[in-house]
């Protein structure tokens, strides 16, 4: 049976009203609504969404509700998408730990059982990291308790913050089957951290994905963290196909979600056909894995 694929609202970043400094807003004004996501995602043939909460209209329940219709009317796999930008900030803020816990529910509601969440950004990846995963140890043993108790699975994604290495540190100590990986393809090598051999160190706990291709973008800072810019799968330097091939080899029930977030310059106002693309290749990957 063929992998699934998805794909992550974050790609329309833009369109759901949040522009990078170093982007110009969409042509025309071009908005998107959680509505028009799910209706492209579904004329695109795709398995799955993973649905970023920051762009969601509303926390109501009814709100929440609907939109569970929507998905099973549509017949897709879900995951809940929490913690952009900067998540729980290294272990800085309680606040955004309260605001994860009390979304949990939300994911229920939805009827995903998966939450991705976020532990750090690139804001805090020059800062000493051993203290930082110190806190977020207890922090995760602590949520995961209410993750049990809602049958939710909490997904950490490597979110330009730790190596593979680090992720693998933070699941051994947290030690629950409800805390796993959502494993970003791109994001290990924004580190410069093999993304394949961070995919074998940590298969068999990965919960849900990001799949990301990505190229330096001539004349940025290498400290810059879009200087390697998103482009479709297959048109970067991450090798998606063997990424995939060690999850299906790990036994991975969820799907590949495509993600892009800084598109390279190459791809400017492209993102839908640039997600059109990233789709039938990663149809074609998931159909090739034995």
């Amino acid at each position: 049976m063929a992998m699934k694929v998805g794909i992550d609202s974050y790609c329309f970043h833009r369109y759901f009203g949040e522009v990078y400094p170093h982007q110009t807003p969409p042509p025309d004004g071009g908005k998107m609504s959680m509505e028009d996501f799910l209706a492209f995602a579904k004329k695109l043939g795709v398995d799955g969404v993973s649905l970023e909460s920051c762009f969601f209209p509303s926390f109501e329940k009814a709100w929440f509700v609907d939109l569970k219709a929507k998905l099973d009317e549509y017949g897709f796999d879900r995951v809940y998408a929490w913690g952009h930008p900067d998540g729980l900030e290294a272990g800085k803020n309680r606040e955004a730990f309260d605001d994860m816990i009390s979304q949990i529910p939300n994911a229920k509601l939805i009827g995903a059982d998966v939450m991705r969440v976020v532990a750090s950004s690139l804001m805090f990846r020059f800062e000493p990291h051993g203290p930082q995963l110190d806190i977020l140890v207890e922090w995760f043993k602590e949520a995961v308790k209410v993750a049990e108790e809602y049958d939710v699975k909490l997904a950490v994604e490597n979110h330009i913050d730790y190596t593979a290495d680090e992720c693998l540190e933070l699941l051994q100590r947290v030690d629950s089957p409800y805390l796993g990986l959502n494993l970003d393809t791109g994001n290990f090598l924004r580190l410069l951290d093999d993304p394949v051999e961070g995919a074998r160190k940590l298969a068999d706990r990965v919960y849900a994905t990001h799949i990301k291709d990505l190229k330096p973008v001539k004349g940025l800072n290498a400290t810059e963290w879009y200087f390697f810019s998103s482009t479709p799968v297959g048109e970067g330097l991450v090798d998606n196909q063997k990424l995939a091939q060690i999850l299906s080899d790990a036994d991975y029930k969820g799907f590949l979600a495509v993600e892009t977030d800084s598109l390279h310059p190459d791809y400017e106002n492209r993102e839908h056909w640039a997600v059109e693309q990233s789709v039938k290749q990663l149809k074609k990957i998931a159909a090739s894995v034995v």
